[in-house]
């Protein structure tokens, strides 16, 4: 089963000028995201959600890394990161976490930049146009 992706968006902000002063060079911040159909919403409870998880959770891992490192250039122009993910108001918040909260997701993204560390992540549940804050 793979995820049922509607679409991919990208975000660029360069900041040339902060608090007054000129940058040195552009702080260039990216997002990337994916809108997709939940594949648990309206079950009702669910035991397992593993099935879906190595299902899907991989093909957004590589996906989502690639679009990313190509808006940056490469992986080692990457200096900071984090992960979110948003459930609709029919899906849990479980749902939205199960699917970036695995290492088949993470570890795509991770050996890009070779990253040590954890991805710090935030996750909500609203309807649509839901800040991610």
């Amino acid at each position: 089963m793979q995820p049922a992706i509607r679409k991919i968006v990208t975000y660029t902000e360069n900041t040339l000028i902060e608090g007054g002063k000129a940058a040195p060079r552009p702080l260039r911040l990216i997002g990337v995201a994916a809108v997709l159909t939940n594949p648990w919403a309206g079950r009702g409870f669910t035991d397992d959600l593993s099935p879906q998880i190595r299902a899907c959770a991989p093909v957004l891992g590589e996906i989502l890394t690639h679009e990313i490192v190509a808006a940056a250039g490469s992986g080692e122009a990457i200096e900071g990161y984090g992960k979110a993910a948003i459930c609709g108001t029919s899906g849990e918040i479980e749902h939205a976490s199960a699917l970036i909260h695995t290492l088949h997701f993470g570890n795509h993204y991770r050996r890009a930049v070779s990253a040590k560390t954890y991805l710090a992540f935030t996750n909500l549940r609203g309807g649509p146009n839901t800040p991610i804050i």
